[in-house]
């Protein structure tokens, strides 16, 4: 597994970036952060977006997000071609999302989630692979969807 990912927050999710960045690193984990870098008030597209772009052109092959509900953070990285982004709030969502969606960003949401579990949530889900199999057609049925580029079905 490539041992690289990139990571970006807003405001209300810079203290448990700065966490979730530590923890990677403390695990020989090279971490590509792209913001923010203070609490200070931010908007969560831009940094949203820096991840999904590195993502959705290869650069990366996973990121992590924060913001305060990981609702935006999903919003904006789901828009990007490729993208498979999911909040995550509890071990089991992290594994199936994995599992039966391979998402490649995972969310996280700063004000709900404390640090010791994101670093659950992220063990899961860095260690869970895709399943494939009847799942893979689900993807490509999404894939499909994603090429139509908002043609009428």
């Amino acid at each position: 597994m490539d041992k690289a990912i990139i990571i970006g927050a807003d405001h209300a999710g810079f203290n448990l970036k700065e966490n979730v960045k530590s923890f990677l690193e403390r695990r020989q984990w090279t971490v590509s952060d792209v913001g923010t870098d203070s609490e200070e008030a931010v908007d969560y597209p831009d940094f949203g977006a820096k991840v999904a772009q590195s993502v959705s052109s290869g650069t990366f092959s996973r990121g992590i997000l924060v913001c305060g509900s990981g609702v935006g953070m999903a919003i904006v990285a789901n828009k990007f071609p490729g993208i498979r982004a999911a909040v995550c709030l509890d071990l089991e969502t992290a594994r199936m999302s994995r599992l039966h969606n391979d998402t490649n960003i995972l969310i996280l949401a700063g004000r709900r989630t404390d640090p010791e579990t994101a670093r659950q949530i992220i063990d899961v889900w860095l260690e869970t692979p895709f399943e494939g199999g009847r799942h893979q057609k689900r993807l490509d049925k999404i894939n499909a969807l994603e090429a139509v580029r908002g043609e009428a079905l």
